[in-house]
C-alpha cells in the first residue's frame, strides 16, 4: 500500500480524504498492528510544514502536533510545564522519545497515555483540522473513552494550546508503575498550582490517569485547595476528591491499590510542590 509523505497539513487533508491514515512517530500505530500487514495507505506527517515546534505569544503556548517528547524536554518552557516535561522523560526509552508525537499521545487515547493528566492540569485544548476548515476542543472534551476521541473523519489534530500560566505557576507529575522505567502507568497524577502572594493558593488544576476510561480533573480537590495554605496543601487530599475516578482491576494492579495509590501520590506530589 502507498506510503506518502506530506509537505502541508493540506497535503495530509487530501491524503485522508483519500483513505489513508495519518502516521508520525508510529509508536503506538505499529505496535497496534502486531503481525498484520498494512493494508490502506499511511501519510507521514512528520515534516509537514508547521506542525513540529513550540511557539507562543501573549495568550498561548502552541505545540505543534509533530512536536516530540524529546522536543518537549529540551524546551525552555515555564516551570508550570515542569510536570509534561517530567512526564515526556517517563515515556517509553529515549528511542521512543525522540520519535513519539505529543498528538500521537493523546490521538491514541489510552488510559494510561502519560501526556493526558499533564496536559489537563495545563487547562490545554486541541486544534483540529479538516477541508470544512479548523475547530478548537478542550482536552476534556477531546478524548471520549478507551481509544477513542472526538475525531471527525477526514480530521486531524495540528496543534496543542495551553493558556499562558499565570507568573509563579508550578507544575509536577508522578507515575507509579511495575518498574521505574519503560512501563504502562498502573497510576498517575499531575497538578499545577499557583501561589498567592500570601502564601495560599491562588488557583490548582489536578489531573488523574491510568485509574478510568480517560483521565479526570479532580474538581473537587482544586476547590478544596483553593485559598489554602500552600504548606497544607497535602492535607486537604480527602477520599471524596477520588469519586470522579473508576478504577479497575487488571494485571498491572486492583481498583482499590490504585485508589489507595492515587491517593499518596497526590499528598506527595502537592507537598513537592508547596517545597
Amino acid at each position: 500500500m502507498p506510503h506518502l509523505t506530506a509537505g502541508s497539513v493540506d497535503e495530509a487533508l487530501a491524503a485522508l480524504r483519500g483513505g489513508a491514515r495519518i502516521v508520525a512517530g508510529g509508536t503506538d500505530f505499529f505496535p497496534a498492528l502486531g503481525e498484520r500487514p498494512v493494508t490502506f495507505p499511511v501519510v507521514d506527517v512528520t515534516r509537514a510544514e508547521g506542525l513540529r515546534g513550540i511557539s507562543e505569544d501573549a495568550a498561548a503556548l502552541r505545540i505543534g502536533a509533530a512536536t516530540t517528547w524529546t522536543d518537549i524536554v529540551r524546551a525552555p518552557l515555564p516551570p508550570a510545564f515542569d510536570g509534561l516535561k517530567a512526564a515526556a522523560r517517563e515515556i517509553g526509552s529515549i528511542q521512543i522519545q525522540n520519535t513519539g508525537t505529543i498528538a500521537g499521545n493523546l490521538c491514541n487515547a489510552s488510559p494510561a497515555a502519560d501526556g493526558v493528566p499533564c496536559l489537563l492540569a495545563l487547562d490545554a485544548s486541541v486544534e483540529l483540522a479538516s477541508a470544512r476548515g479548523r475547530r478548537v476542543l478542550p482536552l476534556g472534551t477531546f478524548v471520549t473513552g478507551v481509544r477513542r476521541t472526538a475525531l471527525e473523519p477526514g480530521e486531524m489534530m495540528t496543534a496543542i494550546t495551553v493558556p499562558r500560566p499565570p507568573a509563579g505557576a508550578r507544575g509536577a507529575f508522578a507515575k507509579l508503575g511495575a518498574r521505574r522505567t519503560l512501563v504502562i502507568s498502573i497510576a498517575m497524577c499531575s497538578a499545577v498550582v499557583v501561589p498567592a502572594a500570601d502564601g495560599t493558593v491562588a488557583e490548582a488544576r489536578v489531573a488523574v490517569g491510568a485509574c478510568s476510561p480517560v483521565a479526570r480533573r479532580l474538581v473537587a480537590l482544586e476547590a478544596a485547595l483553593a485559598g489554602a495554605p500552600l504548606a497544607s496543601m497535602a492535607d486537604r487530599v480527602a477520599p471524596e476528591h477520588l469519586a470522579p475516578l473508576a478504577p479497575i482491576d487488571d494485571v498491572r494492579g486492583t481498583a482499590a491499590y490504585r485508589t489507595e495509590a492515587v491517593a499518596t501520590m497526590l499528598r506527595r506530589l502537592l507537598a513537592g510542590l508547596a517545597r
